[in-house]
C-alpha cells in the first residue's frame, strides 16, 4: 500500500489543518473519491464568536465560543439561542478543558506480539484493518464482522459510518450505544404514531399547566430543561412518578412513590379511571385514534384496589392525579430512562401516549408524550446512524425504499441489506455464538456501559479482533483492543447534531485535535480508501457535503429538512426543526407535531398499544433482599465519564468515591453508619460503595449512580422483547458490612 500520510509542511493547505488533520498523499486527495483538493474538510475559523451546539447531551444548548488566532479560548452559554437562552449546566461550561487531557489518543496503538499496546503509523494502522477484517470475512461470511456506533457524533459521521460499513464493507450488523437509552422511545413512537416522531417543543416545559415526570429527573440529567420548567408561569402541577426521592421529585406537588416498575400498571389504572369518570375526548379519539374500544376493556381489569396493591400507593394519590389530568387544560406527560430501561419499557411509553391520546393532550401547547433522549445526537442516530433502519428513518425491508435510497446515494441496490441488522444484545449474543468474530466500536466504552459488566468483557475477550475508535485510549474498552484509533473530539471538527425536540444544529471545528487524531469523518474517509471502496463514496467529500445527501434522504419524509439551506442558515436561525421541507423561508423557532391531530400511519390515525403488565424477572428474596436503583448520580457526571472526569472543576462537584443510598431504617438493621465501606453484591458480581444514609430511597431499596465503572457488575442482563432495551434500572442485591473498613470522613 503507497503511504497515505505525509507531514504537514508538504501540503498546499497546510494552513487550513492541524498537524495532521487529513494530511492524506496529493496522491489520495487527487484521486477518484479522495477529499480532492479544495474540499478540505473541518476548517479552522477566524477570530471573534460563533455558536455552536453542546456536544454532551440532547438538550442542544448552543455556546458561544470565543476564538483566538483562529482558536477557541473560552466559551460562554448563548443568550440568544432558543433552546438554552444565555444559561448553561456545569458540563457546558467545561466542555472546552475536558479535551485537553493527558490520555487522549494522540496516534493509533496496535497490540504487538507481547500483548501491549503500542503506536503506529496510520499506514500499519490501516493495513491491519483491512487485512484482518477481509480476512475474518472472507473465511466466515459478512455476517462475521459487526459495529457498534453511538449517539454522541455529528449526524454526518454516523450516516458516513453506518453507509461505509453495510453498503461498503458488507457487513450486515451494526447497533448504536442510543440502544442502552432510547430504543424504547424509538420503538414505541413507531408503534403508536407511524414513526419515530417525538411531537414536543421546549416551550412546552413553560407552557403545561401540569407537567408529568415518570422515570425522569430532569433537574440533574438535563438541567436546562429543569429551568425551562421553573420559567412556567401557568402555576403548574408537578407530578414525579418514581421509587426514589429524586431531586426533581423535591420540588413536585405530587411525588407518587411506586413500587419499582409498577409505573405500567398506574398508567392503566388512571386511564380506567379517566374513561370511567366521562374525562376523556370521545371527538378526538374516534377522529385521530385506533383501538379505544379494546383498550377501555383492557384497562377495565386494573380498578383502583388492584393498582394500589401493585403500586403501593394510595388510592387518593391515585385519583388525585387522574383528577387533576382532568381539571387542567394542558398536560405533558415526559419520560426518560427510568421508563426506557426496562424489559416492558415499550408498553409503558406507550401506557404514556395513550393518556395524552384519549385526554387530547397532544398537538397544542403545553401537552404531549415526549420523550426526552439523552445523548447529544441520539435523534441524528435514530434517524441516520444506519442501524436498525434506512437512513432517513426509511426500511431496510421496504423494496421502494432500497430502490429510493439507491437511487440517492448513486449505488447498486444489490448493496443494501433487505433486513434489519442485530440489535446490540443480539450482536454481543452472536459473539457468544461464535457467529461474530470481529468488533468495531466507535465513540462509546462497552466494556463499562453494557449490562453486566463481568460478562460483557469476558464476550468482548472471545473477538478474534476489537477495534475501537475513540478520543482516550484509557476508556475500559480501548484497553482492551487490538487496534485503537485516535479520534478528534467535540470542537474539533464540523456536523450537525439533532437535539431531543428535533431541533437540528451545528458543531464547528475551533480547535486542533492533538498528534495524529482525526476526525471520525477522516477516519471513515481513510477506511474507504483503503477498503477499496472510495468511488462509492466519491460524493461524501466533507460533512457539509454530507449533509445535502441527508437532506435529499429526508425528502418526503416525516422527517423532512429539505428547506434547511446550510450550516450557516440554520445557525443564524437558531437551529432548525424537523420538518423544514422546501419552501419553509422562515421556519418557526418552536414547532410541534401533530397540530392537526393526523398522524404517521397510513389511515392518520395513533394506535392505542397496550399489554398485560410483567413483575419484575428478578425479584428480592431472602438472601437478596434488596432492589437495586440506578440512575444519574450529579449534573456533573455523564455517562462514563470518559469526559467529565477530565475536569477538576466537574470532579470537585460529584462524590469522589462510589457510593450507596440506603433508607436509615435499612442501615439501622443492619448496623450500617454513614460513610460506611459495604459491599454491595447481585448474582452476577459485587462492589465496594460507600454508604449514604438517606430517606431519598424506601426501605427495601438502594440507589447507586450509573456512571461509576463498578456499577454495571450487579445489572441483570434482562431486555425488553420488542425494543431489546436493556432493563438497567432494577435486580436484587444484598448488602455487606466489611470488617474494620468504616471510613467516616465526610465528602
Amino acid at each position: 500500500m503507497s503511504s497515505m500520510l505525509e507531514t504537514l509542511g508538504q501540503l498546499p493547505f497546510a494552513s487550513l489543518l492541524h498537524q495532521r488533520e487529513g494530511t492524506l498523499t496529493r496522491e489520495l486527495l487527487q484521486q477518484p473519491g479522495g477529499f480532492g483538493l479544495g474540499q478540505v474538510p473541518d476548517r479552522l475559523l477566524p477570530n471573534g464568536t460563533t455558536t455552536m451546539v453542546c456536544g454532551y447531551c440532547s438538550t442542544g444548548c448552543g455556546l458561544k465560543i470565543h476564538l483566538k488566532d483562529g482558536e477557541a479560548v473560552n466559551l460562554s452559554a448563548a443568550t440568544s439561542y432558543p433552546v438554552n437562552m444565555g444559561m448553561a449546566c456545569p458540563k457546558g461550561w467545561e466542555a472546552l478543558s475536558v479535551m485537553d487531557a493527558p490520555d487522549r489518543a494522540k496516534t493509533p496503538l496496535l497490540r504487538n506480539s507481547a500483548g501491549r499496546l503500542e503506536p503506529v503509523s496510520w499506514d500499519v494502522a490501516m493495513q491491519q484493518y483491512v487485512q484482518r477484517l477481509r480476512a475474518i470475512q472472507d473465511r466466515h461470511g459478512p455476517h462475521s464482522v459487526a459495529f457498534i456506533s453511538t449517539g454522541q457524533m455529528p449526524t454526518e459521521e454516523m450516516a458516513f459510518l453506518g453507509a461505509l460499513a453495510k453498503f461498503g464493507m458488507g457487513m450486515r450488523h451494526g447497533d448504536g450505544n442510543t440502544r442502552q437509552c432510547m430504543a424504547t422511545s424509538v420503538v414505541a413512537y413507531k408503534q403508536a404514531f407511524g414513526f419515530d416522531a417525538p411531537p414536543y417543543t421546549y416551550a412546552d416545559f413553560e407552557e403545561s399547566d401540569v407537567l408529568v415526570f415518570a422515570g425522569a429527573n430532569p433537574c440533574i440529567a438535563h438541567p436546562i430543561m429543569w429551568e425551562r420548567v421553573m420559567r412556567n408561569r401557568r402555576s403548574p402541577e408537578i407530578v414525579v412518578i418514581d421509587p426514589r426521592m429524586t431531586e426533581t421529585a423535591m420540588y413536585a406537588s405530587q411525588h407518587l412513590a411506586i413500587k419499582p416498575k409498577s409505573d405500567q400498571p398506574l398508567f392503566y389504572g388512571v386511564a380506567k379511571l379517566l374513561i370511567d369518570r366521562g374525562w376523556i375526548d370521545e371527538a378526538f379519539i374516534a377522529a385521530s385514534t385506533e383501538g379505544f374500544e379494546d383498550f377501555a376493556r383492557f384497562v377495565a381489569d386494573y380498578d383502583l384496589s388492584r393498582v394500589v396493591l401493585e403500586t403501593g400507593l394510595r388510592p387518593e394519590q391515585i385519583e388525585r392525579f387522574a383528577e387533576t389530568i382532568h381539571e387542567r387544560d394542558r398536560t405533558s406527560f415526559w419520560w426518560t430512562m427510568g421508563v426506557n430501561q426496562s424489559y416492558q419499557g415499550v408498553r409503558t411509553a406507550q401506557a404514556l401516549i395513550n393518556l395524552a391520546l384519549i385526554t387530547n393532550n397532544i398537538g397544542r401547547p403545553g401537552t404531549g408524550a415526549n420523550s426526552i433522549t439523552g445523548q447529544c445526537n441520539a435523534m441524528g442516530s435514530r434517524l441516520f446512524s444506519n442501524t436498525t433502519n434506512l437512513l432517513g428513518g426509511h426500511d431496510f425491508a421496504n423494496p421502494q425504499h432500497r430502490q429510493k435510497i439507491a437511487g440517492i446515494l448513486h449505488i447498486d441496490e444489490q448493496k443494501i441489506p433487505t433486513e434489519n441488522s442485530w440489535a446490540y444484545n443480539e450482536i454481543m449474543e452472536g459473539i457468544l455464538r461464535d457467529k461474530i468474530k470481529a468488533l468495531w466500536i466507535i465513540c462509546t466504552n462497552t466494556a463499562h456501559s453494557w449490562i453486566n459488566q463481568n460478562h460483557a468483557r469476558e464476550v468482548l475477550d472471545r473477538l478474534d479482533f476489537l477495534v475501537v475508535q475513540d478520543i482516550y485510549h484509557t476508556t475500559e474498552t480501548a484497553t482492551m483492543a487490538d487496534l485503537v484509533l485516535p479520534a478528534a473530539g467535540w470542537g474539533e471538527k464540523e456536523g450537525t447534531f439533532i437535539n431531543s425536540e428535533r431541533r437540528i444544529g451545528v458543531t464547528r471545528k475551533v480547535r486542533k485535535a492533538p498528534g495524529q487524531a482525526l476526525s471520525d469523518f477522516n477516519i471513515f474517509k481513510l477506511i474507504a480508501h483503503s477498503w477499496g471502496c472510495g468511488e462509492m463514496f466519491a460524493r461524501w467529500s466533507s460533512p457539509a457535503a454530507v449533509f445535502e445527501i441527508l437532506k435529499e434522504l429526508s425528502r418526503g419524509t416525516p422527517c423532512d429538512f429539505t428547506g434547511a439551506r446550510d450550516y450557516s442558515w440554520i445557525a443564524q436561525q437558531g437551529g432548525v426543526q424537523w420538518p423544514c421541507p422546501t419552501g419553509m423561508e422562515s421556519p418557526a423557532q418552536e414547532r410541534r407535531l401533530f397540530e392537526d391531530g393526523r398522524f404517521f400511519h397510513a389511515n392518520g390515525k395513533a394506535k392505542l398499544l397496550f399489554e398485560e403488565s410483567r413483575p419484575m424477572p428478578e425479584q428480592p428474596n431472602g438472601e437478596f433482599p434488596f432492589i437495586l436503583l440506578t440512575g444519574r448520580g450529579s449534573a456533573s457526571q455523564w455517562h462514563t465519564q470518559t469526559r467529565t472526569s477530565k475536569s477538576a472543576v466537574l470532579r470537585k462537584l460529584y462524590p469522589e468515591h462510589l457510593f450507596v443510598e440506603v433508607n436509615p431504617n435499612d442501615a439501622r438493621s443492619l448496623g450500617v453508619v454513614h460513610n460506611e465501606w459495604i459491599t454491595v453484591e447481585s448474582r452476577r458480581g459485587n462492589l465496594r460503595a460507600m454508604a449514604l444514609l438517606t430517606p431519598a430511597v424506601q426501605r427495601g431499596q438502594v440507589f447507586i449512580p450509573m456512571h461509576y465503572e463498578a456499577t454495571n457488575r450487579l445489572t441483570d442482563a434482562v431486555f425488553d422483547p420488542y425494543s431489546k432495551q436493556p432493563s438497567y434500572k432494577c435486580c436484587a442485591v444484598k448488602l455487606v458490612r466489611g470488617e474494620n473498613e468504616s471510613h467516616h470522613t465526610p465528602w
